[in-house]
């Protein structure tokens, strides 16, 4: 949610920033608001002064009376109850445009870094960098579930057919201890960074959920408990996050660097969908993100860093990787700036989204209320930002492709054989 000082005094901004995004639905949304806080802020005086009034004249009841002149009481007690309903009206009436406006400017998109390409959707994302030299074996790489399969290491028709449906799975043996040992090493890598280990609540209430999120978002991502004001988590990050809600955070105790596991549950609805085999884009899976709350002139170095510890951590597993600058049209309402890393897949020729990367600027601490007490004691809004370390299974595909061998065995680099303790994986 954008400062509502950029409506009153740089409407015109705004409004180039949605054209920037290519939403000229909602530049009519920058004028209701304009007008409405005219009228907000102008029903706010207007309480203020009938309460001034109701005020004054009830000191006057008490003089009245205690000079026995029970008329002129009688008649500013009458006033005072007219001020009174008036007061009550009007406030109503504040309230509401309050209320009406917040919803407003919720939809209303950050304002985008300068940086930012512009362009319509993610066919205009720009290549930042490379790492690593893409590789492609003289012999065929099988699709990622036929890798599992031949080492007895997922089973996805009994998750399918017998006990939950489409977007889950099993993964069993050495590919379930694959998967846990990748998340493992992604902790111990991002505590070894200076950052502090969680674990988060996995539901968090609606209040949360739409301080961290767009609207959209949320209709198409999170599922919602049943009967209670809970909703599962997409990505610890929105509890994590949600964990400052309210908060004033002294100066001295920025930034907060913290990274988190979690499972995380999304509907994935939209133009994607599941697939129908294969664990690319499913309900459920795991993850271990890194978030990072501080000051703004601090965020756009917090992010070059946190973006480049997920190269780093791809690297050490010997995945060649790649960024990819996410365009305006393309970026989420609530970043400023986004960058994706993605891997190689040596069997389709092309890289594949594996993380991504955000600064969201004040938008989320603005909705949440998270602040922060300068030494001078003066308030601000912090900034945050979030990044995904690396989210198995979908990381699996990356890592089984770039490390099968010719005969269905899996070769497991240097860094990750302290946590699976063998050097490779066996083909039945």
């Amino acid at each position: 949610m954008i400062d509502i000082e950029l409506i009153r005094n740089n409407p015109e901004l705004v409004k180039e920033n949605i054209r920037k995004k290519f939403q000229e639905e909602k530049l009519e949304l920058v004028d209701r608001v304009y007008d409405m806080d005219k009228l907000y802020r102008q029903t706010k005086v207007e309480c203020d002064e009938l309460r001034h009034q109701r005020k004054v004249k009830s000191k006057q009841i008490g003089g009245f009376m205690a000079k026995g002149q029970k008329d002129e009481a009688e008649k500013v007690k009458a006033e005072v109850s007219e001020i009174g309903l008036q007061l009550v009206e009007k406030e109503k009436q504040e309230a509401e445009l309050e209320v009406e406006i917040r919803k407003i400017m919720l939809v209303i998109p950050n304002i985008i870094d300068d940086s930012v390409p512009i362009g319509k959707d993610d066919s205009e994302n720009v290549e930042v960098e490379r790492f690593g030299e893409p590789f492609v074996p003289d012999f065929e790489i099988p699709y990622h579930v036929d890798i599992m399969e031949r080492v007895n290491g997922i089973d996805l028709s009994s998750a399918r057919d017998k006990t939950s449906g489409n977007g889950f799975y099993y993964l069993t043996g050495d590919i379930a201890q694959l998967h846990s040992c990748i998340l493992s090493y992604a902790r111990d890598f991002m505590i070894d960074k200076g950052f502090t280990y969680c674990i988060p609540p996995f539901m968090i209430r609606s209040n949360v959920v739409t301080g961290v999120m767009s609207f959209a978002e949320m209709e198409d991502m999170m599922y919602k408990i049943e009967g209670e004001d809970l909703y599962l988590i997409g990505t610890s990050e929105h509890s994590m996050v949600g964990r400052f809600i309210d908060t004033i955070i002294s100066e001295s105790e920025l930034p907060k660097t913290l990274t988190s596991y979690s499972p995380c549950f999304r509907k994935e609805v939209g133009a994607h969908g599941l697939e129908e085999r294969g664990v690319y884009r499913i309900h459920q899976f795991e993850k271990q993100e890194m978030i990072v709350i501080c000051k703004p002139e601090e965020s756009m170095e917090w992010f070059k860093k946190l973006y480049s510890y997920t190269v780093e951590f791809f690297r050490t597993l010997d995945i060649p990787v790649r960024t990819l600058e996410c365009c305006s049209g393309d970026l989420a309402d609530l970043k400023v700036k986004s960058i994706d890393v993605e891997a190689w897949s040596p069997r389709q020729k092309k890289y594949f989204e594996v993380g991504s990367c955000s600064n969201l600027g004040d938008a989320q601490a603005r909705r949440l209320a998270i602040r922060v007490q300068a030494e001078d004691g003066k308030k601000y809004f912090a900034h945050t930002l979030n990044n995904t370390v690396v989210a198995p299974p979908r990381m699996l595909i990356a890592f089984l492709e770039n490390n099968v061998n010719e005969d269905g065995s899996i070769r497991i680099p240097e860094a990750l054989r302290y946590y699976m303790r063998k050097d490779v994986i066996k083909a039945d």
